[in-house]
């Protein structure tokens, strides 16, 4: 288990891994002013830049779809990792060893080896391929996707190559490309014999099986010959530091885009069947890799689709074949169910095809037709547990009642549990009634077993078992910038984050937090004062970028992040970039102006209801008002 990854390192990280040069790989940049950058969003579709980075402050902004964070969160959004994986990536590329607290180590291999062992896995699928195409031993291959309508293009789209079955090739080609023998045995492409090493895959098909960002990772090799000494048909590469087959789905790198813009996932079960639905325009298509779809892909996918409670649902499409063993893997795949916010559903073909049997007979408007025809997943389930069951007894129906009562109990919707309870009950040959008794028990009984509160026990505040996060915090109201008290507060801000030495620490402490009218801008400014102007003074910019996001709400802090890539309407310094310092002071000048003219408002109206009520009260409220008269005269003097 990995432990907490220590702050100091994930600064360094922060520092090494330039986010210009991080954003570049996915966005053209061009100049927009002193000290900034934009591009056209890669997260949503936009004609005009409105994506905006801030290199200095390491922060990036898009206020077109409100995105922001810095190049952490870039590399997470992009690549669609968790905070952990997409620190361990950047500091692979930047060449920061990662320390671990609480004596834990890293998910994965240390980057250097992580490096190696990802190459090895690269120069193996180049060879594969290129053995597919010119060696005359590897016809078999060639008329297996031949017989599946797959030509060279699609071969070649999908990395598909071929083992040579005299089981030396490869080492011995790996040998000549560098690597040691130690580095082929853990990237699991050679075994140990008693003469030596020999390749690990031999006489077979193989698909190269990469990471989300595209990193081969292992293989998968499929049977073509009848001699082979290994009967399963397909075998895949055993578990090495860089591939865990619970940890990736095939495919996953080419569908990731289309899945995030769609919000659908089309899960299948192999790998003939991803290349069929890719081919046939179902783009989101992927397969697991020798395992049971489980926990750890539910999580990779909620990341892509942003499947969230609230809001349009995503989509997830299982298909299946349609015997025994098909319905047994979509009952499998219906326990998970609960740990989406998703629909699920799920495509059988006619005659228990596959995706690429389908394409090959009916062609790709079948296929299509297969995904945009699937069942909810709840429909199917009740199916299938009906079918075990004579309806044509008492007891086949008693016993049918029993079995789906708890799917019906799982159903998230009131309204659509109401009306699945009444379909089913005419199913059956049931009262709607008797069913909806039966729903609600199952129901009772569920809660009992999954509610920890039935234990005595408190569920901890904001945690969601399902993997995708913390569950959302109540939004601050957005600031409404055509108030203009509100567009001054935001242009202070704007200043304190992005070059707080211009405002003197004197003048920091004099301006109070009831002037900021905005909750969203009060608590940013509170989290800045609480720093202090130390932090402030000593700090780099990005890191006092950090310290300020830290502090503040949760709620608050991609206000934070929009308000460092804000471009500052005023005067710059040709060489700082800094705004011209008289801007600075007038900024300052009218919101301490403002804060002084607010106090007055309330002492002199407190001031006229205490009068008649409480002298002495008013007395003191009237030596306050003084004050603050005498303050705003000298502040108007000073800056006349």
């Amino acid at each position: 288990m990995a432990g907490r990854i220590r702050e100091e390192d994930v600064a360094a990280v922060k520092e090494r891994a330039g986010i210009e040069d991080v954003v570049r790989e996915h966005v053209t940049l061009r100049t927009a002013g002193i000290g900034a950058l934009k591009g056209l969003c890669p997260f949503h579709d936009e004609k005009t830049p409105s994506f905006n980075i801030r290199p200095a402050l390491g922060t990036w902004h898009c206020f077109g779809c409100g995105e922001g964070g810095d190049v952490i969160s870039f590399v997470q959004k992009i690549d669609h990792l968790s905070f952990v994986e997409a620190v361990e990536r950047l500091a692979g590329k930047c060449g920061v060893e990662l320390r671990y607290e609480d004596g834990g180590g890293p998910r994965e291999e240390a980057p250097g080896r992580r490096s190696r062992l990802v190459e090895a896995n690269r120069v193996a699928e180049e060879f594969y391929a290129a053995q597919l195409i010119s060696a005359r031993e590897a016809r078999a291959g060639r008329d297996f996707l031949r017989a599946r309508d797959f030509d060279s293009t699609a071969a070649t789209r999908f990395g598909v190559g071929y083992a040579p079955r005299t089981g030396e090739e490869l080492v011995t080609h790996l040998r000549g490309k560098g690597f040691s023998a130690e580095e082929m045995l853990l990237a699991g492409l050679a075994g140990q014999g008693g003469r030596g090493l020999y390749d690990r895959f031999r006489g077979r098909l193989l698909w190269p099986i990469r990471d989300i960002t595209g990193d081969p990772v292992g293989f998968g090799a499929r049977r073509l010959y009848d001699d082979d000494r290994i009967q399963a048909k397909y075998l895949n590469t055993s578990e090495t530091p860089v591939y865990k087959k619970t940890q990736v789905l095939y495919g996953l790198d080419l569908a990731k885009k289309a899945i995030a813009r769609d919000r659908v996932a089309v899960v299948v079960e192999g790998y003939t069947d991803v290349m069929a639905c890719h081919l046939a325009g179902v783009e989101t298509a992927v397969a697991t890799c020798g395992t049971a779809f489980g926990v750890d892909h539910i999580k990779m996918l909620r990341r892509i689709m942003r499947d969230e409670t609230g809001g349009a649902p995503a989509r997830t499409v299982f298909t299946f074949d349609g015997d025994a063993a098909g319905q047994k893997a979509a009952m499998k795949a219906f326990d998970e169910d609960q740990r989406w916010a998703s629909q699920s559903y799920v495509a059988v073909a006619p005659g228990g095809q596959d995706p690429c049997e389908l394409r090959l007979r009916s062609g790709d408007l079948a296929v299509r037709g297969l995904i945009e025809d699937a069942v909810p997943m709840f429909e199917f389930a009740m199916r299938t547990l009906l079918a075990r069951h004579d309806l044509g007894t008492a007891e086949g129906r008693v016993a049918g009642l029993r079995a789906v009562a708890p799917v019906i109990a799982q159903i998230r919707d009131a309204v659509l549990r109401l009306e699945y309870t009444r379909t089913v009950a005419g199913q059956i040959g049931i009262d709607a009634e008797t069913l909806t008794t039966e729903v609600a028990r199952a129901a009772r009984r569920g809660r009992d077993v999954r509610d920890p509160r039935s234990a005595g026990e408190r569920p901890e505040a904001g945690v969601d078992d399902s993997g995708a996060g913390a569950a959302p915090y109540p939004q601050f109201p957005p600031p409404d910038l055509s108030i203009p008290a509100v567009g001054l507060a935001a242009h202070l801000l704007q200043i304190l984050i992005q070059h707080p030495r211009l405002v003197p620490p004197h003048e920091l402490a004099v301006i109070e937090e009831s002037s900021f009218v905005a909750p969203t801008h009060r608590a940013i400014y509170a989290a800045i004062r609480a720093l202090g102007p130390e932090v402030a003074q000593s700090d780099s910019a990005a890191g006092w970028v950090d310290h300020v996001t830290v502090s503040a709400p949760e709620e608050v802090r991609p206000m934070i992040v929009a308000l460092s890539v804000a471009d500052i309407h005023a005067r710059r310094d040709p060489t700082s970039g800094a705004p011209d310092q008289r801007y600075v002071d007038e900024i300052v000048f009218r919101m301490r102006e403002l804060g002084l003219r607010q106090g007055i408002e309330e002492a002199t109206v407190t001031l006229r209801r205490l009068e008649s009520v409480d002298p002495e009260g008013a007395r003191a409220v009237a030596v306050e008002l003084t004050q603050r008269q005498r303050e705003l005269a000298d502040l108007r003097g000073r800056f006349a």
